[in-house]
């Protein structure tokens, strides 16, 4: 179906252009009329009256033209005054001129035109700059009323057959998504069949997933296998700071939707006005229920008959209205998983397709390295390789430039012009040494990919852990390695320098470990004494919100769960101990190995901590 296009109309655009042109005619006479007034005809040249005087006597001067006591001369071969002079009281001839001379004398009436201009001028500018005025005045508060009235217009981009279509054949990985989604296109292109027996289509369909996992792209795909009219709109255009904005945008949206049927109408991060209602007070709080409530009564009034489909993606579906997710309204959930390496592999194909690599290039290798990133992330990287191709003037990706956008989107680019002293590199040596030994001894943890002193992102050094293979679950021994090995910077620093000597270096691993203590706690149900009980905490919305927001537990329970946080990150740090002072050998060599070289590599770090050891009392799992 073509996507419909507004007619203009011929009258209001000819009415507009006349009015557009007579304020700047109005506008131009103005200016002639400052220009006339303040800038009259160029001076004549100045001559001395004497001068003139005796030219005229000896028959140098064809004509002279006197007004009042101005006085214009005319040279002899000449067709207009070139001269100016200035005369006293009296007639010329008094001045010296002979009577019998052989030029042209012309009196010319004193003239009042200059004046009259002037006079003319002092009494039309004031008026013609109060019509200017005027008339902008109303320019802008037509154009303000405009925008008024389309305040509560909705503001979908609609994609048509105009547009580039995608479909599910572009689109990598996903295939229980795509799965899903086919009967959402076969309803649109085969409405006939589901009817006949009784069969009806869900009328809303809400993708779940992380961002970046293509739900978008999905969403336009469904419109592109099906052929049909596809509105786009996130869920914060929705609300305005006026009340009811959004309910009379979602109603304009819904209207061009049933007069563009069959159609699909896509809100992203719906989450933004599908929030529980009676979270908040007053304000903006108001217009987003409105706006919801609107959105659920428009999901309700859809006729039978009416082939609009309504998809909407988020990545916090369980923040949102129960009344969104009954049937009738959002009646299928779609998650979209983060992609499997197979599907990261095909992924990267995708995105490398168009772009010359050469025999080095391993997308394999690449796709099981990406664990836990998402279609955008990946489209990230191959992006990234381009560019920094280009940037050596090279004409083809190697590994070379692939493995280092790896790196740049996953730790952050090289800060290679960060100076640091002798003191500084080696605390970054020891410290980035504490994370790779307890990393490589401990049993359940991921083993070490690579080692660098070499400021990345935010951060002075790098230890870098990839699992060998795809996880979809973490167990209490794999996140309480996380949190021993993240211990090891700090552990490493108080070993060679001692308690006084530790520096802010751990800052960030401190911080990494707390959260990950407090969701093993709250969210996992890992603790001792709540072992099996989860307070999950909504720490969305604003801070209005979080300050009347009230706790999923009592004052005791915080006290306990505070407890069982520092339990946890107390055990960190004794494992970590006593792996780093029974391994203190290598800590000194991959430190040193680390000043001479700055980054190494898994199979370096590997042979430097060969013969390492588990002490027993480290194995030990509370």
């Amino acid at each position: 179906m073509a996507v419909k296009m507004p007619k203009k109309n011929g009258k209001n655009g000819i009415k507009q252009v006349a009015r557009f042109g007579l304020f700047w005619a109005i506008i131009i006479f103005v200016a002639l009329i400052f220009y006339a007034v303040l800038f009259p005809a160029a001076n004549l040249k100045e001559a001395a009256l004497s001068d003139v005087v005796r030219r005229a006597n000896e028959g140098k001067i064809a004509k002279l033209e006197i007004q009042g006591n101005d006085i214009k001369v005319t040279g002899k071969d000449q067709n207009k005054p070139t001269e100016r002079s200035v005369k006293e009281s009296g007639s010329i001839y008094e001045q010296g001129l002979n009577k019998d001379a052989k030029v042209e004398v012309k009196v010319i009436p004193p003239s009042t035109t200059g004046e009259t201009v002037w006079n003319l001028a002092v009494l039309i500018l004031p008026v013609l700059v109060i019509v200017v005025f005027f008339m902008f005045m109303m320019r802008q508060a037509q154009g303000q009323n405009n925008q008024a009235m389309g305040f509560g217009k909705s503001k979908a981009r609609l994609y048509g057959e105009d547009k580039e279509k995608i479909v599910f054949e572009d689109i990598a990985g996903n295939d229980n998504a795509k799965q899903d989604l086919q009967e959402v296109v076969d309803f649109l292109k085969h409405p006939k069949k589901y009817k006949e027996l009784g069969a009806k289509i869900p009328k809303g369909v809400l993708l779940v997933g992380n961002p970046g996992t293509g739900k978008t792209m999905l969403a336009r795909a469904v419109a592109g296998e099906a052929g049909v009219p596809f509105f786009s709109i996130s869920g914060s255009e929705f609300v305005e700071m006026f009340v009811g904005v959004g309910a009379s945008r979602v109603r304009d949206l819904f209207s061009k939707a049933k007069k563009n049927a069959p159609c699909i109408v896509f809100i992203d991060e719906i989450d933004a006005v599908g929030r529980k209602r009676g979270s908040g007070m007053g304000g903006g709080h108001d217009e987003r229920e409105q706006t919801l409530n609107q959105i659920l009564v428009e999901m309700d009034g859809f006729d039978g008959d009416t082939n609009v489909i309504v998809l909407a993606a988020t990545n916090r579906a369980d923040v949102l209205d129960p009344a969104l997710l009954r049937p009738g309204r959002f009646d299928r959930r779609v998650t979209i998983t983060l992609p499997e390496r197979k599907d990261r592999e095909a992924i990267l194909k995708v995105h490398f397709k168009k772009k010359p690599t050469d025999e080095t290039v391993d997308l394999d290798k690449l796709a099981a390295k990406t664990a836990g990133s998402s279609g955008a992330d990946l489209a990230n990287i191959a992006n990234e390789a381009a560019i920094i191709a280009a940037r050596r003037n090279k004409k083809k990706i190697s590994n070379e430039e692939l493995t280092e956008a790896f790196e740049r989107v996953a730790i952050g680019p090289e800060r290679k012009a960060k100076v640091m002293n002798d003191h500084e590199k080696e605390l970054t040596a020891y410290h980035e040494a504490g994370h790779a030994i307890v990393g490589h001894v401990l049993p359940d943890s991921d083993p070490v990919h690579k080692v660098t002193i070499i400021p990345r992102g935010g951060t002075g050094g790098v230890t870098w852990f990839l699992p060998p293979e795809d996880k979809s679950y973490t167990n209490v021994y794999e996140f309480k390695d996380i949190l021993a090995r993240a211990m090891g910077g700090r552990i490493a620093e108080q070993i060679i320098y001692g308690d006084d000597g530790i520096t802010t270096g751990a800052g960030s691993d401190l911080r990494k470990a707390t959260e990950i203590a407090r969701e093993m706690v709250i969210e996992q149900g890992m603790g001792k004494s709540l072992r099996d009980q989860v307070f999950h905490e909504d720490n969305g919305g604003l801070m209005f919100d979080k300050m009347t927001r009230e706790r999923p537990y009592s004052d005791e329970t915080a006290k306990l769960i505070d407890q069982e946080v520092s339990q946890l990150i107390t055990e960190a740090k004794q494992r970590a101990m006593l792996v780093l002072k029974a391994n203190r050998p290598f800590l000194d060599k991959l430190a040193e190995a680390l000043l001479k070289d700055e980054t190494l590599e898994e199979t370096a770090v590997d042979e430097i901590l060969k013969g390492t050891k588990l002490p027993k009392e480290a194995k030990l799992h509370a």
